[in-house]
């Protein structure tokens, strides 16, 4: 064990502060402890029970892991590219086409992000909002009623920033194949494009293997002079789909908190939602390139 200074009780060796450092850096079940993650006063209790110290405060420990700027008690998903090769030849298409979406458009390429917010839920508080107040925030009812969920099929334009969509009470290819039918194919008929382009994920609904054969054959059976190109995402690259950025501002603005008395009332608030934020639509300010992404996956 070893002991702070005598006379100055509040001084400790070197050597503690390292062995302090070196348990922030390492994972609790390493030490055999039952923890996820490390937190102030386990650090401290697991450094008093291995003996390290007789006596140390949280204070004293929060002010050398902030020197070093450890934050143990936080903790950062992140997922590895398995594919690298694999990853880029399906992303750099897409970044691409980010990056000149609106040349693309004026020669006549629409591109669109297209894909679905799932279970929506319509949650009726068991009192109505408070209004803020000086000093006070929104006060919302913790208890609820569920009042059933709802879809969101929505798509993006890229180049315009301009947002499409459609609920359904289900998530399936034939609701995901209504709302291209209904909504973002007669608006590319209606831009008057000669091509469109569709960014979307590798999700079941998107039916991959489906999609495509049905888009050229509802283009033919309509007789439009209308191509139709599919560019597939790579696997687990959410963080690629621009309309996926939208969905964080509908949630962030919208749906928290959330308070509506039925999926028509959500059904109600999302269209009036998206109408507001079309009136003066501005595109996502894509800044991650090709480049970056090379960078990241050590191709370049």
């Amino acid at each position: 064990m070893i002991f702070p200074d005598l006379e100055h009780p509040s001084v400790f060796p070197p050597e503690v502060r390292a062995q302090a450092i070196a348990l922030a850096c390492s994972l609790p079940k390493e030490k055999d402890v039952a923890l996820s993650r490390w937190s102030l006063a386990e650090m401290v209790q697991h450094l008093l029970c291995i003996q390290i110290v007789i006596a140390i405060s949280a204070s004293t420990l929060y002010r050398w892991l902030s020197s070093d700027k450890l934050k143990p008690w936080r903790y950062h998903n992140w997922q590895h590219i398995l594919d690298p090769q694999k990853f880029l030849e399906r992303a750099r298409p897409v970044l691409e086409i980010y990056a000149q979406a609106k040349e693309l458009l004026r020669n006549g390429i629409w591109a669109v992000c297209v894909d679905e917010k799932t279970s929506i839920q319509a949650r009726q508080l068991a009192e109505e909002p408070v209004p803020a107040k000086s000093g006070q925030p929104m006060h919302v009812a913790a208890r609820y009623k569920r009042q059933g969920a709802l879809q969101l099929f929505a798509g993006l334009s890229v180049a315009d920033g301009i947002k499409y969509g459609k609920t359904s009470a289900r998530k399936r290819f034939v609701d995901f194949r209504a709302f291209l039918s209904e909504i973002i194919l007669p608006e590319a008929l209606r831009r008057k494009v000669h091509t469109l382009y569709l960014i979307l994920d590798n999700g079941t609904t998107h039916a991959p293997k489906q999609l495509e054969n049905w888009l050229q054959e509802i283009v033919r059976e309509n007789n439009w002079t209308l191509t139709i190109k599919i560019y597939w995402l790579p696997v687990n690259a959410s963080w690629l789909d621009q309309i996926e950025i939208w969905f964080s501002i509908l949630q962030r603005k919208l749906l928290t908190p959330t308070h509506f008395h039925c999926t028509q009332e959500l059904d109600q608030s999302i269209t009036q939602f998206i109408t507001s934020e079309n009136i003066s639509p501005k595109p996502i300010r894509w800044t991650y390139t090709t480049e970056k992404l090379q960078t990241k996956l050590g191709t370049c």
